[in-house]
Formats: C-alpha cells, sequence, structure tokens
C-alpha cells in the first residue's frame, strides 16, 4: 500500500501542512471553484516563469482577500532578480490575472537541494532531455543525497530509456526509505522528461530523518 499512496498527501495532517491554505466564502455561490482555479492559474505561471529557478515548491494562502504567497527555491537570486525586479514583475502579473489589488510574494531559500527530491526529479529529467545516460545520473543523485545526510533514497526512470524500443522501469535503492512509518520524513518529486522518444518519467523519494515532535 505504501509504494501506491502519494507520501506527501498519507502524511498530511501529521506533520506537513497543506501547500494551499484558504477558506471558501459559503455566501458567495461558486467560491470553491473560482480559489481553486485562481490556483491552478497561480502554480501554472509560476513554473512556467521560474523554471530556471529550481522551484520546489509553491504555498499560497489567502486571508481576508489577500493573496500571500511563498517560493521555495534553490536559487532565490533569480526569483528576486537585480534589485527585486523579477519579483515586482511576477506580482503585477498575478495581480492582473487574479484581477485582485495585489499579490504578496516572498522567496524561501532551500538551503539543501540535494535532500528535496522535487529538485533531484527535474535534475535528473533536465539532463535526461539533453541525452545524459540514465544510470549515471542515478548513482550520482544518491551519492549526492547520502552525502548530504539521508537516510535513504530511491529513484525510479520509467519509459524509453536511452532510446530503447521497448519502455521500462529502473530502480535505483540507497538505505532506508519507510514509506509507513509516519513520523519518518519523506521528500517525494516526480518529473517529466520530454525527449525524442518520448516521455520518461522520473519519481524520487528521499528519507531526510524522523520528524520530531515539539
Amino acid at each position: 500500500m505504501g509504494q501506491k499512496v502519494n507520501p506527501i498527501g498519507f502524511r498530511v495532517g501529521v506533520y506537513r501542512d497543506w501547500d494551499a491554505q484558504w477558506f471558501p466564502r459559503s455566501s458567495v455561490k461558486g467560491s470553491y471553484a473560482k480559489e481553486l482555479r485562481d490556483d491552478l492559474i497561480i502554480r501554472k505561471y509560476l513554473e512556467k516563469s521560474l523554471s530556471k529557478a529550481e522551484v520546489a515548491r509553491i504555498e499560497i494562502k489567502k486571508t481576508g482577500g489577500v493573496v500571500k504567497v511563498i517560493v521555495h527555491s534553490a536559487r532565490p537570486g533569480i526569483v528576486i532578480g537585480k534589485k527585486g525586479q523579477e519579483v515586482d514583475t511576477l506580482r503585477k502579473n498575478l495581480a492582473s490575472m487574479l484581477q485582485v489589488s495585489g499579490v504578496d510574494i516572498s522567496v524561501e531559500e532551500v538551503r539543501t537541494p540535494e535532500l528535496d527530491a522535487v529538485l533531484v526529479a527535474k535534475s535528473i529529467a533536465s539532463q535526461l532531455e539533453q541525452r545524459a545516460n540514465f544510470k549515471k545520473l542515478m548513482k550520482k543523485a544518491t551519492t549526492s543525497a547520502m552525502r548530504a545526510g539521508a537516510r535513504g533514497i530511491k529513484i525510479c526512470c520509467k519509459g524509453r530509456l536511452n532510446g530503447a524500443e521497448i519502455a521500462r522501469a529502473e530502480w535505483s535503492r540507497v538505505g532506508s526509505v519507510p514509506l509507513h512509518t509516519l513520523r519518518a520524513d519523506i521528500s517525494y518529486g516526480y518529473a517529466r522528461s520530454y525527449t525524442v522518444m518520448g516521455v520518461i518519467g522520473v519519481k524520487v523519494w528521499i528519507c531526510v530523518g524522523e520528524y520530531q515532535t515539539k
């Protein structure tokens, strides 16, 4: 069962919070659909605009008509831009797209990108598009994660690997990744690599450690 459930959704409410935090207005009809549509617009626009900024996670908080977006990035300098010009442009564009007075965007740095499964998956996927060898990429990613202090890492690449006629799945497992242990802090990420031969999916699970309750 642990293989079939998203590790992030499985741990929401245990020690991890929702990536989108807001409530629909019960008095307004269609409020939930509108808020959800706005979330999708924000995520789609930021993922496209900040494709080179190594964005790991986007949090959206809405309170009292104010939209606050927190971007977790390994390269915050690209998100902020020279003298904050890039952030200002993002704010203006999102405000006009959502038809609100203003959007507050803050940036948080991901200090150890080797332990963030989303960034590892995106890195492998982007290098696969440049025709790099998948076995070398998986080995390099597992070695970097274990050196950075991970308890364990598991990587799966699936598709027409190295341009093979028949699609297959290749796995790389190092250390311990206990998916059913809820106190285990599991980072999970998924990315697609659009190669000439077809789409290759990359999934990454990283056990960072155990969550310490306060």
